[in-house]
């Protein structure tokens, strides 16, 4: 399902969409060539756009012409951690009720189901009691059947849980490379509950949790049930950064991202340093495109994913190494494109330490901990 011009809406089906964030074309998110073929231009010609939609409020993939699956990634700590901590607020709340346990799992990995395990519920195909949905239900084109199947696969008494990364964080820390393929909505609490409500459920509950910046996690149940006063909390603090006239702000950032990495990068190159990037994610995909990044300017990307290793980041020559080569490499700086993934990698690679540059909205950011502050000579 696409949303050119005509169509309509993923979540209402209304024709009042109009387009807030447009990168043109680039390659697509989930296709990593192999590190030996040659780079075809085609690679960088799906077009790329985000549309809002003026009746429900949904933030959208306006198209996706790729077919492609992504290898799969392996799953950051961070989002374990993250998950763990969910998990804990809920039962905290005294909400983590019943005895059954579903999901609707993310095409990028990872499950909450063991931590329910742990906690006495068994995994059920039926409607069950507690149905779960992290980062999964914006892979799906068709915004309103998801929420109907979700819906449906519910308990009566039961309640579904559904993670998202924030759209007021989208567009308040300027995360414009979050718009990828695949990913067909951005959610703001305010567009979630039309969604739900259309399929007669309500929000109950929210949590924030920092992980990309700004994750949530609602509550719903079957019905008309009045919200906790996180929810109210929640829609306050959104509405300046999800209301329309907020949401431009978002394409402003791009070429000032993209011409800051460019700079940077060209930048260490004259001065002889060796730069390497660590992760093969999505949202460096568009943001390597647009910035015109090669060989010359990343010698290479590692990635802990065996699937991704091989293999080349799309519409560029730089090539997809592991972990170890990258350690072996004995790089001068190391581009994070994940910033979640700072503790870990630290943790993990200690020979690295001091040589990591975390990737932002405004450039490659020097100096925080752990980080690299650029005075010594290139080895």
């Amino acid at each position: 399902m696409s949303s050119e011009p005509g169509n309509l809406c993923r979540g209402c089906a209304s024709a009042a969409l109009r387009p807030i964030l447009d990168l043109g074309k680039v390659p697509a998110a989930d296709h990593f060539p192999s590190a030996q073929s040659p780079i075809d231009p085609d690679e960088a010609g799906h077009p790329l756009r985000m549309d809002y939609c003026a009746a429900c409020g949904l933030a959208q993939l306006a198209e996706d012409d790729t077919v492609t699956a992504e290898p799969r990634g392996v799953e950051p700590r961070a989002l374990r951690d993250q998950a763990a901590d969910a998990v804990a607020a809920v039962a905290a709340a005294g909400l983590l009720t019943g005895h059954t346990a579903r999901e609707f799992g993310s095409p990028h990995g990872g499950t909450w189901l063991p931590l329910l395990a742990a906690r006495g519920f068994t995994e059920t195909v039926a409607p069950a009691d507690m149905v779960l949905d992290c980062f999964g239900i914006m892979h799906e084109p068709d915004q309103r059947a998801a929420f109907r199947r979700r819906a449906a696969a519910t308990a009566p008494h039961g309640a579904l849980l559904v993670q998202y990364h924030s759209l007021a964080t989208i567009v308040s820390a300027c995360q414009w490379n979050a718009l990828r393929h695949g990913h067909f909505a951005y959610y703001s609490l305010t567009a979630l509950r039309g969604l739900l409500h259309e399929v007669g459920m309500s929000a109950t509950h929210a949590w924030t949790f920092d992980l990309y910046g700004g994750t949530m996690l609602l509550r719903a149940v079957h019905g008309a049930a009045a919200p906790h006063d996180s929810v109210r909390t929640v829609l306050d603090s959104e509405a300046p950064h999800v209301d329309p006239g907020a949401l431009p702000a978002l394409q402003r950032t791009v070429d000032r991202h993209a011409s800051a990495l460019r700079r940077w990068l060209e930048d260490r190159a004259e001065r002889g340093f060796r730069v390497y990037g660590y992760g093969a994610a999505s949202r460096a995909v568009a943001l390597f495109s647009l910035a015109g990044a090669h060989r010359g300017l990343i010698a290479g990307v590692a990635d802990a994913s065996p699937a991704k290793q091989g293999r080349r980041m799309p519409g560029t020559d730089i090539p997809i190494v592991s972990p170890r080569e990258l350690v072996t490499a004995r790089p001068d700086l190391v581009l994070l494109t994940l910033p979640d993934l700072l503790a870990e990698v630290r943790a993990a690679y200690p020979e690295l330490d001091g040589r990591w540059v975390v990737d932002g909205p405004s450039g490659p950011r020097e100096g925080g901990t752990g980080t690299a502050i650029v005075t010594r000579a290139p080895t």
